[in-house]
């Protein structure tokens, strides 16, 4: 990572095309946000080759498969004796995965001769559609992967790239694993040697196929010069009012909490339950109705969080001492309130995360990179804010050297490559690289564990064998032994303290000296040297120590848990006063809250029995199978403003299926006008599914209705393309009210928009839709929230949304 894999292609492609006078096309897939790093590279050190950049919108796609279409028939011979002998108009194709699985049909019939696929730990899942579209669609005689993390989590992920590239050399997975079962698994029971031979002999294989660039063996050999490396993990307490919350959490999930000794505790609950204490973790601001009414910006923003108040002070002293800086958080939320915080910290900052358009993308990196020796922080971004997942891989942001990891990947991996974006080659400056953890919690436990997963990854790619006892090499997200640590590092006795456990600013100023103050350590093995440094050792006044990871964790068995769990009941049912209960006003004990659940499911069955006598099927769409990770983001998708009628959108995509979406209340009542009458006049069934579904209760806030357009509409399947209409129900109506139709609820239209965007993905489909909020200047601010929601579904999904504007006339 960062020792030029992008510059080892170029040449590779070069020594091909002009040495080798290879005349087939050459494919390169990678992610999008490095594309326009490959054309820059390209241009400088093979201009003359032809390369083809195949990104954009599907309009732009269409004109140049068009273009290559014509110059093949022109070129090309009349009678061709094989598909290999097709002359196409350019060396190299540049695109994206998303784009390769879009435009398959087309990009298949190419007859590629070489395929470089960069960040290759894409196809780690050898289930995942990129995988077998890739391997068994596309004509590759010739394949090769370039990533920094051949393996991730586990040796499936590595075997997936090597069968990828020698399907014959690795056969199955099963006769892979049942191979080196011992290397993947230290706890099958086999002696330390057998493991260490084991080791030696797929290293002895992968070596006849991987080759390696390292910075030790670079340096070694004097081809490197890299800047030293210092990182340090800084335990962070936690504020008042996150204990709140966090404990708050506790209490609301402890019936679920009780069911983790059962042999069938449900693994998703528990990685749910996870993913709120680290919200917490992060800022209690991520939970709505937590931060004060009316918000305002100031203060409360920072002392909410005791990651933010290190970061506060870690920025003002990198600020004054000249140095830039790159924030990592996993959630663009977390980034969200980073970014607020820029704005009253009047930093000057870039923002990249998946919703930002490829456009902006590139100038936001080009903008940062042009910095590079630039010292006038007033004029130039101090930060660059991104999301780990969407700019965590190929960049290359030399210009900073500091990096801060406000939230932790579930992946070290990630965080690793992420990381190497400053420091690798280019990089001037000794770079210090800073993990805001919150200490005693799921967090922690999380840092503690990511040492382990990558121990695998050395020990099986890395020069040494690292003997170590039979343990774990990794966990779960949702792992159950996780939850437990996760608990007992945190005291439910605490639940009863009012006073906050926070440092003062004075303990926290000495704090950011010593962080800041070990880039400039001199010593030995400055290349790469780890820290911890943690608040209370800092009121003792104890150095900053070398980071040894514990052996293992503290052991808790099932009765130490249960003990546990008592203790928190106790704690819990004496302090109900002074912890937030999170969007559970009635304070429901947790027997009432199991009779609530039953009470509800009792409801369900008895309203689902009523349909089936009725002989009503909903149409209402379920929640996407797996919630959108709105930081792993697509490289496709994007927005399209137009002028017309949504209805039609066979105009604008004559050969493909299409979703339009509309807005409706809850009252039932089908409307006159607009797009009612549209839509009423495409198929009239939709307002009497939209009435039917009123008729039995099936019309709540955020429910997306789909109604598939029949081919005897006469208006709908044009071209044999399916079509559907999608009433998503955002609205209120009360007739008692002076205003009847409440204005758009933006939670339940983002309900609305994510299963929409789902089911347009699933069907290869566009959606179609008027613009919302646009009627006066008050909608504005409405409508910019609405914009940033279809931008971010459209990319998250890989789907293009069409927005129309109604063209009035002087009739109306």
């Amino acid at each position: 990572m960062g020792l030029g894999k992008t510059l080892q292609a170029i040449s590779f492609i070069s020594y091909l095309k002009v040495h080798k006078m290879v005349q087939g096309p050459i494919l390169v897939v990678c992610p999008l946000s490095v594309t326009d790093g490959w054309m820059s590279e390209m241009d400088k050190f093979t201009p003359k080759l032809n390369v083809l950049r195949y990104v954009g919108d599907k309009e732009h796609r269409r004109n140049l498969r068009k273009r290559i279409h014509e110059d093949v028939q022109e070129k090309s011979p009349s009678s061709l004796s094989s598909r290999a002998d097709v002359l196409v108009p350019f060396d190299v194709l540049l695109t994206t995965y998303d784009i390769a699985l879009l435009d398959q049909d087309f990009l298949s019939q190419i007859p590629w001769h070489y395929a470089i696929i960069d960040e290759a730990q894409r196809l780690k899942n050898p289930s995942s559609v990129l995988y077998n579209v890739l391997k068994n669609r596309f004509p590759i005689p010739r394949r090769l992967l370039m990533t920094g993390t051949p393996i991730q989590n586990n040796l499936t992920e590595l075997w997936a790239l090597m069968h990828f590239c020698m399907t014959d050399v690795f056969g199955t997975l099963e006769q892979f694993l049942s191979t080196f079962k011992e290397v993947g698994d230290p706890s099958s029971g086999l002696d330390a040697i057998g493991v260490k031979d084991q080791f030696k002999t797929l290293k002895y294989i992968l070596k006849a196929f991987m080759l390696r660039r390292t910075k030790s063996k670079l340096i070694e050999c004097g081809n490197l010069i890299l800047p030293p490396l210092t990182e340090i993990s800084v335990m962070a307490p936690m504020v008042n009012l996150q204990k709140k919350v966090y404990l708050s959490i506790l209490r609301k999930e402890l019936p679920r909490l009780l069911a983790l000794s059962s042999p069938g505790s449900n693994h998703q609950s528990l990685q749910n339950i996870v993913i709120q204490l680290r919200k917490a973790c992060s800022h209690p601001y991520l939970f709505p109705g937590i931060e004060p009414e009316p918000y305002e910006e100031g203060e409360h923003l920072v002392q909410a969080s005791g990651k933010l108040l290190i970061l506060d002070k870690l920025l003002q002293k990198l600020r004054d001492t000249g140095h830039r800086v790159l924030l990592f958080a996993q959630m663009t939320h977390t980034l969200d309130i980073l970014q607020d915080f820029m704005e009253l910290r009047n930093y000057s900052y870039e923002r990249l995360d998946g919703s930002v358009r490829a456009e902006e993308r590139f100038a936001a990196i080009r903008s940062f990179s042009a910095q590079l020796g630039s010292s006038n922080l007033q004029e130039n971004a101090f930060v660059f804010l991104i999301s780990t997942r969407a700019g965590g891989v190929g960049l290359n942001l030399v210009a900073a050297d500091t990096v801060i990891f406000y939230e932790q990947d579930w992946n070290p991996q990630v965080d690793k490559q992420a990381l190497q974006r400053a420091h690798r080659i280019g990089q001037m400056n000794h770079v210090l690289s800073i993990n805001l953890v919150t200490m005693r919690t799921v967090e922690e436990v999380i840092m503690r564990r990511a040492e382990r997963k990558l121990q695998l990854s050395q020990n099986v790619i890395g020069d040494d064998y690292v003997e170590q006892e039979a343990k774990e090499t990794g966990v779960a997200v949702g792992d159950l032994r996780s939850i437990i640590v996760g608990l007992h590092l945190f005291d439910p006795a605490e639940i009863n303290t009012e006073k906050a456990d926070e440092l003062k600013v004075s303990e926290l100023n000495d704090m950011v000296e010593k962080v800041i103050a070990i880039r400039c350590v001199q010593g030995m093995a400055m290349d790469e040297r780890k820290f911890e440094l943690n608040p209370m050792d800092n009121r003792n006044g104890s150095d900053i120590g070398i980071y040894t990871a514990p052996s293992d964790d503290p052991d808790m068995d099932e009765a130490s848990y249960l003990s546990w769990i008592e203790k928190f009941k106790a704690a819990s049912e004496s302090a109900s006063n002074s912890v937030l209960d999170l969007g559970n006003r009635r304070k429901l004990t947790e027997d009432k809250h199991l009779k609530h659940e039953a009470a509800r499911k009792k409801a369900e069955e008895k309203k689902l029995s009523k349909w089936e006598a009725l002989g009503y099927c909903s149409l209402s769409v379920k929640e996407p199978t797996g919630p959108v990770d709105a930081d792993v983001l697509s490289d496709s998708g994007s927005v399209h403003f137009m002028v017309g009628d949504c209805t039609h959108p066979e105009k604008v995509c004559p050969s493909e299926p299409s979703i339009i979406f509309s807005c409706v209340d809850n009252s039932g009542n089908w409307g006159h006008g607009g797009m009612f009458d549209a839509l009423a006049k495409l198929s009239s069934t939709v307002p009497d599914a939209y009435e039917r579904a009123s008729e039995v209760g099936d019309l709540r806030l955020g429910d997306l209705h789909l109604i598939k357009i029949s081919e005897e509409d006469g208006q709908g399947m044009q071209g044999n393309c399916p079509q559907w209409v999608a009433l998503g129900v955002v609205q209120t109506y009360n007739p008692r009210r002076k205003v009847p139709r409440s204005d758009i609820s933006i939670p339940d239209l983002e309900q609305c928009l994510s299963k929409a965007s789902s089911v347009a993905a699933q069907n290869t489909a566009s959606i179609h839709m008027p613009r919302i909020g646009y009627q006066d200047g008050s909608d504005r601010a409405q409508w910019y929230t609405v914009e940033r929601l279809l931008r971010k579904y459209a990319a998250a999904y890989g789907i293009e949304i069409y927005v129309y504007y109604y063209r009035r006339s002087s009739q109306g």
